[in-house]
């Protein structure tokens, strides 16, 4: 048997505080990790913190939820208990995005899912479409709707029976990875154009 860990994250972004005011909820990003120590986290999310449209299938760690003047993070982890045949699945669920180069984020999903559950798009997931479908994998739980409808609300309903643990994280060290790249109005614009015309597209064409 292995353990699989399911973390909720009050993430310190604006988008996140904008989010927690709509939802009136606390977590606002979500991630799988295989490690109990919480060091390495695996999500769709943003690779730079000052480019939210630089994204995808990414290992996060603590300083990418802690960064400047916040020394820790709240969260919320269930640890989830699966054989060997399940575990199996969800790491080759997780090396297929990893290795297809046509996976993008679906933000536009996330966006919308307060308001009508997000949507699918050809080769494109969120941080809660992913761990969704890794808790689907995982065999721990009866899910009764598409992976991909599962807010982070959701989830933590769904899994409230597997709680590990609730409260503060700590920051850590802080290696110099470039997570904390310099903001560039350019690279930042040329990112959302691409991230918006590529996902219209494959929208409203059903194709790749």
């Amino acid at each position: 048997m292995k353990k699989l860990y399911i973390v909720l994250i009050k993430a310190h972004t604006g988008l996140g505080a904008v989010a927690r005011r709509i939802t009136h909820y606390p977590y606002t990003h979500i991630a799988v990790s295989t490690d109990r120590s919480m060091t390495d986290f695996i999500s769709f999310s943003r690779r730079y913190h000052y480019f939210p449209f630089e994204s995808g299938i990414t290992h996060e760690y603590r300083h990418y939820y802690a960064f400047g003047r916040h020394r820790d993070f709240r969260a919320k982890v269930f640890e989830l208990t699966v054989d060997d045949e399940h575990y199996r699945a969800v790491m080759d669920y997780i090396s297929e995005c990893e290795s297809d180069r046509k996976m993008m984020f679906n933000i536009f999903s996330m966006a919308t899912m307060p308001v009508i559950g997000g949507f699918r798009i050809p080769h494109s997931e969120n941080c809660m479409s992913f761990t969704a479908r890794c808790i689907e994998l995982s065999g721990c739980v009866n899910m009764e709707r598409p992976f991909w409808r599962y807010s982070i609300k959701d989830m933590d309903e769904l899994l409230s029976e597997h709680l590990y643990f609730e409260g503060r994280i700590v920051r850590g060290s802080v290696p110099d990875d470039g997570y904390m790249t310099p903001f560039r109005l350019l690279r930042f614009l040329s990112g959302m154009l691409r991230v918006f015309s590529v996902l219209t597209y494959r929208l409203l064409s059903g194709r790749e």
